[in-house]
């Protein structure tokens, strides 16, 4: 069956851009798009892209083998290649410098292999650009938790003395 050897073919190259496919980044900071390939046929002169919403190439690479670190074809000024090859993972990774609002969107890490039958395969990441980082920190809110069980407790510690007291000052005014 040809269709079935297509298929798996079409399988055995893989993009992918780590667990989670959204970065925060701080307006004006420098922002890392993660991105690593597999292959298990190994791969020649294998180029790879990076595109701004769909349409707009800022990263072009190629590389030739496993041996070999990639060469740059094109990039945007703004954009740095901060992987490596020649180590344990494809890595394809790049920054985008001085990132300002306009840059969130949609980043797509394309990968095509001559070797596997011209196999492309790419992966998403959405940048979004704050203000300001807000730090999810939970000491805050263990102190915030500690507090409101700390006056629940002394509410119902206060309850009980209130009680006690009352019981007694009847007690003593039965006995009267």
């Amino acid at each position: 069956l040809p269709g079935l050897h297509l298929s798996a073919i079409a399988l055995a190259l893989e993009v992918s851009v780590g667990k989670t496919n959204t970065v925060m980044a701080l307006n004006n900071s420098n922002v890392l798009l993660p991105c690593v390939f597999t292959t298990c046929i190994g791969f020649q002169d294998l180029v790879f892209t990076w595109y701004f919403n769909t349409t707009e190439l800022i990263y072009h690479g190629k590389i030739k083998n496993k041996a070999t670190e990639p060469t740059v074809i094109w990039h945007n000024p703004r954009v740095e290649f901060v992987g490596s090859t020649t180590k344990k993972d494809n890595n394809i990774s790049i920054v985008l410098n001085s990132v300002e609002f306009s840059d969130a969107g949609k980043y797509t890490c394309h990968v095509k292999n001559p070797k596997e039958k011209g196999a492309q395969h790419n992966a998403t990441i959405f940048l979004t650009v704050v203000h300001k980082m807000v730090e999810t920190d939970n000491t805050v809110t263990l102190i915030i938790v500690g507090v409101v069980g700390g006056l629940i407790g002394l509410l119902i510690l206060f309850m009980l003395i209130k009680r006690v007291v009352l019981f007694i000052i009847k007690k003593t005014q039965d006995g009267k």
